[in-house]
This record gives structure tokens, C-alpha cells and sequence, in this order.
């Protein structure tokens, strides 16, 4: 892996993919950094070497998702978002003093905190922008905006946040459509590969044994809390699909594994248990993401960015709503428009889940095009190398006095 002497640098992310995305991007890059992570512990910097965590943790029972639904918003308040954020503003000026350049990772919020550092020291701006995608917009229309009040900024870049974003060096975004929406609108943006699939990781272990020679449906019930409620319904889902090898791709520890009722969890040891229950016996696999995503032929997820490399490798997903914190009804709809044929999302019981599985399975026409879909929507990995190259080239910019063009980029 190449790496590019820097000076310091103050990198700002917010949320659980956009903190792994940073890490992983800090691990292109030599020398020291500081990181300061706006939601959460910030755990994926924990492994990175010369990264120094600045500021408090911010943790929110939303998990980053205040306007998700009123009761995320209440909860984060009540656990005191305004107070916090307004720390997380100051902590950031001072992290930045001293550093060559700042580089946020995460959406508007995050831009607006990382441009008040930087303009603070008078150094540039990177912008990585993982969340936004012009595919949100895809048959949409005036009222279907309207139905999605709540995600207008999620859906599309407000005037503000393209204002800032026109500040920034460099911006780099999840796909080409998204580069070409922001460059029409006087931004200096790039679309260099999915920063979803730079972060999957390797295969973690021999799964062969577990598999059996037989089909794989991946489970995927996410970081969020939203795991309490969907892995029960993933596993009564996966009882009603007969002849696979269904595995969990479990992120928490066993203490917080909901199941459903009547069925109990035998913890073999710190990396796999078994749910067991309805004649099934399906292992929960904790630290294998890597090898349960590419052993899959189907995947039922409610996440975020792990359904999106799922799609990104070519594997058709399933989803269903949940109350939340994350994958709401809103979330899905979003989700469904940015992954097209890649993603089917269904009503939350088991029945529906199960049939749409088994009628993929049974339907190679149909996981073709949603294998088209997920690899032409996501896109190939190496986007956070030409990330670090850049970042390189802005911090020897600044070290030796020089200053890279200020003008606007033009439409293309």
C-alpha cells in the first residue's frame, strides 16, 4: 500500500461507516493525525497508528440519526445533543490548530463543523462525501420531496451545504451522477470508486464448514439498534428457507442478541453462537462480515452501508422496515431508490421476507439484474487512495507555502 508524507492533519467524521471510512483512509496516509469522531467512541481509529482522538464522545441513542423520527430527535436531546454539539464546535477549532488541512468525512453537519476549523487556521478543506447520491432523486418529484421532509438533506444538497461544499479543495462523492450534479452547481467534486467497498473487509475465516456446499443467505441486522427488532424476523424468516445455510454477520456482543420467542442462543465462544429454534440451528458470526458478504448468493439486511456492499458485490438484497433508529420506513424508500434493482424491500414478516428469498433463489434473470444493478450503482473500491494522494498533495502544498487553484470547477 503507497503512503504519502503528510503533516498533521484534522480528520472529522460522523458516524459509524464514515468513522471507518476515515480510519481506513488515515491508513494511506504516514505521519501523525488527529481525529474527531461527532458521534459515538469513534472505535475504528482505535488501530490506526500516530491518530490522536480529540474531543468528547458524543453518544446518541439515534446512533446519528436525530431526524430519523421525532423520537430519535427527543432522545437525542434529552441526551444532550445541543450541549454537546456545541462543545464538538469548539473542540474542533482547536484540534485544527497546528494541522495542514482538515478533511471531513460525513454530511452536512460535519462540513459545517470542519469549515469553521479550517477557516479558523486558514487551511483547506477536503470534503468526503459518503451519503449523498443523485439516485435519491430518481423518480421522486415534487410529492414525494414533500412526503420526505425529514431526509430533504439527505435526498439533496441544500443551498447551504453547496456553499460550503464550493469552499472545500477537493470534494469526492459516492458516484459519477452525484460528481456531475455537484460540478454543475460550481463545486469541485470527484467520484473516484465506492468508498463502501474500500472498507469491506477481507474474508475473515474458512466459512466451508458451516456452509456445506449450500447456498448462502446472509443476515444483516446492522450496528444500529435496529438489530433488537429485525434479527428475530431475519431468523423466523430463515426457518422458512429451506436447503441454505442462512449466517449472521453479528456486530454486538452476545449480551444484546434478540431472539425470537421459544428460541434459545448457545455460545460456542467469543467469535460464533447458535440461534436455535423452529428446527433450525443458525450460527451468529461475530468479526466475519468480510467472509459471510462474499460467500453470499442472497442477502437480507437492514443496514446501511453493509447492504450496499452487498449490492456492490453483485448480491441481491432484501430489506424490510424497522421503528428504527436507522432503517425507518423513509430510510428504505431512499435505500430502494439508490440501489435500484439491487434491493427489494418487503413488509416486515417473516412470510413476505422469506418468499422474496426463495423467489430469488429461484430466479437467475432476477439476480443478474440486480447483480447489474448493484455493481453499476455502487461502483468498483479505490476511491481512498486517490483520497490520501490528494490529501498528500494539499499538506506538501502547505508545508512549502504554495497554494493550489482557488477557481471553481467548471460543469461537465
Amino acid at each position: 500500500m503507497s503512503t504519502h508524507a503528510v503533516r498533521s492533519v484534522l480528520l472529522i467524521s460522523n458516524g459509524t461507516a464514515e468513522d471507518l471510512i476515515g480510519a481506513r483512509l488515515l491508513g494511506h496516509l504516514a505521519g501523525e493525525a488527529r481525529v474527531l469522531p461527532l458521534v459515538g467512541a469513534g472505535r475504528a481509529y482505535a488501530g490506526v497508528p500516530g491518530v490522536t482522538r480529540m474531543g468528547e464522545e458524543l453518544g446518541l441513542p439515534s446512533g446519528g440519526f436525530p431526524f430519523g423520527s421525532a423520537a430519535n430527535l427527543l432522545a437525542d436531546l434529552r441526551a444532550g445533543l445541543v450541549g454537546g454539539s456545541l462543545r464538538q464546535w469548539r473542540d474542533a477549532r482547536r484540534a485544527a490548530r497546528g494541522t495542514g488541512a482538515v478533511v471531513v468525512v460525513g454530511d452536512a453537519y460535519a462540513l459545517m463543523v470542519g469549515t469553521v476549523a479550517a477557516r479558523g487556521v486558514g487551511v483547506p478543506l477536503v470534503h468526503v462525501q459518503p451519503l449523498l447520491s443523485a439516485h435519491y432523486l430518481e423518480g421522486l418529484g415534487v410529492w414525494g420531496t414533500l412526503s420526505e421532509l425529514n431526509a430533504l438533506g439527505a435526498n439533496v444538497p441544500m443551498p447551504y451545504e453547496l456553499r460550503l461544499a464550493r469552499g472545500a479543495r477537493a470534494v469526492f462523492v459516492r458516484d459519477a451522477g452525484t460528481a456531475r450534479y455537484y460540478r454543475r452547481r460550481g463545486v469541485r467534486a470527484r467520484w473516484a470508486g465506492s468508498f463502501a467497498l474500500d472498507v469491506l473487509p477481507p474474508p475473515e475465516r474458512d466459512l466451508s464448514a458451516l456452509i456445506g456446499g449450500r447456498r448462502v443467505l446472509a443476515l444483516l441486522p446492522g450496528s444500529r439498534e435496529d438489530h433488537r427488532e429485525s434479527l428475530p424476523l431475519m431468523l423466523r424468516s430463515a426457518a422458512r428457507v429451506p436447503g441454505v445455510a442462512a449466517l449472521v454477520a453479528w456486530p454486538h456482543g452476545w449480551d444484546a442478541v434478540t431472539l425470537p420467542w421459544g428460541w434459545t442462543l448457545r455460545v460456542e465462544d467469543s467469535r460464533t453462537a447458535w440461534a436455535e429454534g423452529e428446527g433450525v440451528r443458525v450460527p451468529l458470526l461475530r468479526g466475519a462480515f468480510g467472509a459471510v458478504a462474499r460467500a453470499a448468493d442472497v442477502a437480507v439486511g437492514t443496514a446501511g452501508t453493509a447492504n450496499e456492499q452487498l449490492a456492490g458485490l453483485g448480491v441481491p438484497v432484501v430489506a424490510f422496515p424497522t421503528l428504527g433508529p436507522q432503517y425507518t420506513p423513509g430510510f428504505a424508500r431512499r435505500q430502494g431508490r439508490l440501489l435500484g434493482d439491487a434491493l427489494k424491500v418487503v413488509s416486515p414478516d417473516p412470510d413476505a421476507v422469506a418468499t422474496e428469498v426463495l423467489a430469488l433463489l429461484g430466479d437467475p434473470s432476477r439476480r443478474a439484474r440486480a447483480a447489474v444493478a448493484g455493481l453499476g450503482r455502487v461502483g468498483a473500491a479505490g476511491a481512498l487512495p486517490v483520497v490520501a494522494a490528494e490529501v498528500g498533495k494539499i499538506l506538501g502544498e502547505v508545508s512549502t507555502g504554495e497554494r493550489g487553484p482557488e477557481r471553481k470547477s467548471s460543469a461537465s
